[in-house]
């Protein structure tokens, strides 16, 4: 059985929607509902965007979060569009490129359901650049991944380390192309920073991008708006949702 047919509810018959919630039973599905139906009471239900905000607040407790999420994207025309990284994301789970995080902690926050893409960490890789320059493990290790084209084309995740996400960066300015960057690290040293470079690099090389503003944000965030992705990959295939419209 396929991951896309475990989502769909033939494996244990879990509702789709909460899934990437952690509900596998009808009490944690009833909690998950009504949680949702709160965040909705607030946050906006209208555009895909929108499911994104409503994600990013369920996902940090603070209604104020719809407020701080940025999509870098543009439409068929050129024109900003907010629902471009999400379209181009749902288009790369459909496709089942590979889902390529920071760190252990961002990739055990993705989903297993829904999608058939492989899921890789970054971490890990990279040791002996790392030694050999002094920078960060998690930058050392983007790097290293992508020498080996493992950006190219794929859903890159950042939730902790603003060092991965200035790597990622580099790598796109010196010509990688990810499917789409979600990128969420969190702290007081160049957090801030990391997602403004992501956002410049993202604008200027028509990369799609979903990121925040602040000091706030993390893995958990950059894992949730990722399993927002597979929804709306699934609704995509399901025939709920048109990936190519602008609308």
């Amino acid at each position: 059985m396929t991951e896309q047919n475990a989502a769909s509810g033939d494996s244990d018959g879990v509702d789709d929607e909460y899934a990437d919630l952690g509900a596998t039973t009808e009490e944690a599905m009833d909690i998950a509902e009504t949680s949702m139906d709160i965040v909705r009471g607030f946050v906006p239900d209208e555009t895909l965007a929108d499911r994104f905000r409503q994600k990013a607040v369920h996902s940090m407790g603070d209604i104020e979060f719809q407020h701080l999420l940025r999509f870098t994207g543009t439409d068929s025309d050129g024109n900003a569009d907010a629902a471009a990284p999400i379209r181009a994301g749902a288009r790369a789970v459909n496709g089942e490129t590979t889902i390529v995080t920071d760190i252990t902690m961002s990739k055990a926050g993705v989903t297993g359901r829904g999608h058939n893409c492989e899921k890789r960490k970054a971490i890990g890789n990279g040791a002996k650049l790392a030694k050999e320059t002094g920078m960060t493990r998690t930058a050392a290790s983007v790097l290293e991944l992508d020498k080996q084209g493992v950006y190219e084309d794929a859903i890159a995740v950042v939730g902790n380390a603003p060092t991965a996400a200035f790597a990622l960066a580099d790598c796109i300015e010196n010509g990688t192309r990810p499917a789409v960057v979600v990128a969420t690290p969190v702290g007081f040293v160049k957090a801030v920073e990391s997602r403004e470079r992501i956002r410049e690099v993202a604008a200027e090389y028509d990369v799609p991008a979903i990121t925040n503003v602040g000091r706030r944000g993390g893995s958990g965030l950059a894992a949730a708006l990722t399993n927002e992705l597979i929804h709306v990959a699934s609704d995509a295939r399901d025939g709920e949702i048109d990936l190519e419209s602008n609308s």
